[in-house]
């Protein structure tokens, strides 16, 4: 029922048909780029728009308020801020691989600063633009009218470069959103002439027999279908990914490939960074940033993320950036490790991004998802289009030209009867009839006759007419010729292509790696140093910095280590590395596995965090052994375990790679033995075990062969009742025989209950079979008490840290120590605060490089 002008309609479906319109005016008139030119309409009407207004790159610069105005009440019926910014991104060199538009004032700044305002910013087209417009008035693209019907706009831009590729587009539309990376224009090109190379052309089905006047057949049925085989790996071969205005470095050319077959894909954009060394720290300098990243944004968040110790070592964050270019400056503190800092900011900032590409485009009016290859062709059938259509009018006006220069040469050749035909006429008109008729010439022909000037009657002028003519016919053939052969349409636009590499072609900005980037483990976010371990009896374990000792006099008390209950103390002590892997062994026989970052670093006087809180130790076991290996030692030689009880395994170290977290068996244990004792061998090394009441055998590894990893194991050493083992040496007997300029040496280090220790050449200890008693290690008394703890050391080793069941703690320096025999007491090393403290754990310090 109508009601006056209103007519009823049910809104569920008048929603669906307006929604529908909507849609379909988002996708097709606003957000997405045409495959053809790569242009938005709103950018496609402001290029428009200053051609027209005569804005070319040799002209002035313009208001863009006059721009904007004259895109706005002739052909974009929309916001002025749509139109402003849309052109103020054409004219940004960080946001555009080649801007389109020549800025003058501020068009805003990778800092995400906004452009001035329109009336005070200036514009012109940049002189690449030239290369999307000048074939405009030559017939080469549909016009339609404009919102009002006033005035006419192209379809699409002849575009004789391939824009979408290189400028890239960004556009959320209705359902579907458009995200197109830039690329280098020169790549671009040689991809394009290698699918020229690879590509046929197929005949239109409805092509006509006839072709003598090529200018009349419309242009698709002269193009024929592009067919061709390429691939993106060939292309690949040119075109080796995008190339953003901003540099940056891309990893992993799968993803690439992806992209370039699929037509989605993320890209993994690395700002480019390097690590300088100042006198006192090191510094990062950022001198490219991902795509689309914001300076000042990436600036903010890495100040924020020092300043809430989310990232560690940073000590101050600069923008030195200025007219020469970009450059942040992150300054580390001096203990900070530069790499580990890096990798936070990769982790946690914008300085590694991903572009999710998304090679959305309008393929004759309709969204598509494009492959590069789709693309790459879709804009050669452009360019056949083109190119066929500005040279049928180039046929039009030469075969017009041509015709006209035969009127006047019959002028010329009956010159004084058209002269006389000229005279008896009455008015021009009549003249125009008269030559018609008696001459045969056209309306264009009298015409032209009639508007001829004198002095083209000069003989001179008159050659000029017949040598135009003969040119005008050999272009006309020329013409003809090249319409009527797709092959050579396509040559000429493979040559024109080269014309423009030549003239705009530049230096790649982003770099490609192959190789794609592995997830950031913990680990590659903790910085790599030097730190020591310590252990209590009770299963305490902390980690701390490798100057927490200072070193002292040999003798002295030292200082206090750790804050113990009186019935805990400490056990373990030793030297490692954040990245080293520690395998704990436990009296069971089970071995568990732990970084050493993953300790809690605590101070001096901490008494650190339970290890059952680390791994899933049982409640009724203990730790036994520690064993600390460096990264490449993981799946070297073979693991030798040696029991309380003198019992020892050797077993290859790969046998341990994979360890749960609830452990697994390393050995199968006698009752009553418990695991002391594991180090890691060649499998040609010569083997010491020391006892507590100072009895020691050296053996050759060989003895020993390897065993499976849940095996009981063999006999090393023959021990006395109440006797057992309380330590392990492992070294190379070959070593002695190395000859050099440096000086090495290889000495069992022994260190008594009471503080006495001594050094002692290793090759004092005899060679003998392994399972027998051996020989003594040091004279064992009531004033050394029994041995506590027997060490391997060489040259790299620098200093002692001996800690005590109190947790007293003193450094030592190795050469403090002097070499003595086999068979002597030792000297004092340590000193002890408190009466009844005995020596309960020795560790060995390397030297550290400078």
């Amino acid at each position: 029922m109508n009601i006056g002008q209103l007519q009823p309609v049910e809104i569920t479906t008048e929603m669906k048909k307006s929604y529908l319109d909507y849609a379909m005016s988002v996708i097709v008139a606003r957000a997405l780029p045409d495959v053809r030119d790569g242009l938005k309409p709103v950018h496609r009407r402001i290029l428009f728009a200053m051609k027209e207004q005569g804005i070319t790159h040799s002209s002035a610069y313009k208001k863009s308020a006059r721009v904007v105005g004259e895109v706005l009440g002739k052909y974009h019926p929309h916001g002025d801020m749509a139109v402003y910014d849309a052109m103020v991104r054409m004219a940004q060199d960080f946001s555009l691989r080649y801007p389109l538009v020549d800025g003058h004032g501020n068009f805003g700044s990778i800092d995400g600063d906004s452009p001035a305002a329109m009336r005070y910013t200036e514009v012109r087209l940049a002189k690449i633009s030239d290369e999307l417009l000048n074939e405009l008035n030559e017939n080469t693209v549909d016009f339609i009218d404009n919102f009002d019907a006033s005035l006419k706009e192209p379809t699409v831009m002849p575009a004789r470069l391939p824009n979408l590729l290189l400028m890239g587009a960004d556009g959320i539309a209705v359902g579907m959103a458009t995200k197109i990376p830039p690329h280098n224009l020169g790549e671009v090109i040689d991809a394009l002439k290698l699918v020229i190379k690879k590509t046929k052309i197929v005949p239109h089905e409805n092509q006509p027999k006839n072709l003598s006047n090529p200018e009349t057949i419309k242009s698709e049925l002269l193009a024929g279908r592009l067919e061709s085989a390429i691939t993106s790996a060939d292309l690949m071969t040119v075109l080796p990914g995008p190339d953003f205005p901003t540099g940056g470095i891309i990893y992993d050319v799968s993803n690439i490939e992806q992209m370039y077959t699929t037509g989605k894909g993320s890209i993994i954009v690395r700002g480019k960074t390097n690590i300088v060394e100042g006198k006192n720290n090191y510094k990062i300098i950022i001198n490219e940033l991902p795509y689309q990243v914001n300076k000042a944004r990436l600036i903010a968040k890495i100040a924020d993320l020092a300043r809430n110790k989310k990232i560690n070592g940073i000590r101050d964050i600069r923008d030195e950036s200025d007219r020469t270019g970009l450059q942040i400056a992150v300054e580390l503190k001096k203990e900070a490790k530069p790499k580990a800092v890096l990798n936070n900011l990769f982790q946690h900032t914008e300085l590694q991004s991903s572009f999710p590409a998304n090679l959305v485009a309008l393929v004759d009016n309709t969204p598509q998802l494009c492959n590069l290859r789709q693309i790459l062709l879709e804009y050669l059938r452009h360019r056949q289009l083109v190119v066929i259509r500005r040279t049928q009018f180039e046929l039009k006006a030469a075969k017009l030209r041509g015709h006209i220069l035969e009127g006047l040469k019959i002028a010329l050749d009956n010159l004084d009867a058209v002269i006389d035909t000229i005279k008896k006429s009455k008015d021009a008109d009549v003249a125009k009839i008269n030559l018609m008729t008696k001459f045969k010439l056209s309306d264009i022909q009298a015409q032209a006759i009639l508007d001829m000037q004198l002095r083209r009657l000069a003989a001179l002028e008159r050659q000029k007419i017949e040598d135009e003519y003969q040119a005008i016919l050999k272009t006309i053939k020329n013409l003809t010729t090249l319409l009527v052969t797709p092959g050579k349409i396509i040559e000429t636009i493979s040559h024109e292509l080269v014309e423009l590499k030549t003239k705009y072609a530049d230096e790649r900005r982003t770099k490609i790696i192959k190789s794609s980037l592995k997830q950031f483990s913990d680990e590659d976010l903790e910085p790599e140093e030097a730190c020591l371990v310590t252990m209590t009896a009770t299963g305490y374990i902390k980690r701390m910095p490798m100057n927490t000792y200072r070193a002292q006099r040999r003798g002295g008390k030292g200082v206090t280590g750790m804050a113990t209950k009186d019935e805990d103390e400490v056990n373990r002590i030793f030297s490692t590395n954040t990245h080293d892997t520690l395998f704990i062994f436990t009296d069971k026989g089970r071995v568990f596995r732990l970084k050493v970052y993953e300790l809690p670093q605590s101070s001096r006087q901490a008494k650190g965090q339970a290890i059952i809180n680390l791994i899933n130790i049982g409640s009724d076991e203990k730790i036994q052994s520690v064993l600390n290996l460096a990264k490449d030692e993981l799946d070297k030689g073979y693991l030798l375990m040696v029991t309380q009880k003198g019992v020892i395994k050797k077993t290859a170290t790969s046998l341990y790679a994979n360890i749960r977290t609830n452990g697994i068996i390393a050995i199968k244990l006698d009752a009553g033995d418990q695991l002391v004792w594991v180090k890691q061998t060649t499998g040609k090394n010569h083997i010491l075990l020391v006892s507590h009441n100072g009895m020691s055998v050296r053996f050759n590894e060989t003895d020993a062969r390897p065993i499976g990893r849940s095996s009981r194991g063999i006999r090393g050493i023959r021990l006395n009742p109440n006797d057992y083992v309380v330590g392990m040496a492992v070294f190379n007997p070959q070593r002695k025989k190395v000859k050099g300029k440096r000086k090495f040496f290889q000495d069992l280090l022994v260190v008594m209950e009471k503080g006495l220790g001594k050094r002692t050449n290793i090759y004092e200890y005899p060679l003998q079979k392994r399972g027998g008693k051996g020989v003594k290690v040091s004279q064992v008394t009531d004033k050394t008490g029994k041995v506590v703890s027997a060490h391997m050391v060489t040259e790299m080793i620098e200093t002692l840290l001996l800690t005590s069941k109190k947790a007293q703690v003193i450094k030592l320096p190795l050469k403090n120590i002097k070499r003595i025999g086999r068979s002597t007491q030792g000297v004092i090393l340590m000193r002890f605060a408190k009466a009844a403290d005995s020596v309960a754990a020795v560790a060995l310090l390397e030297k550290q490089e400078d």
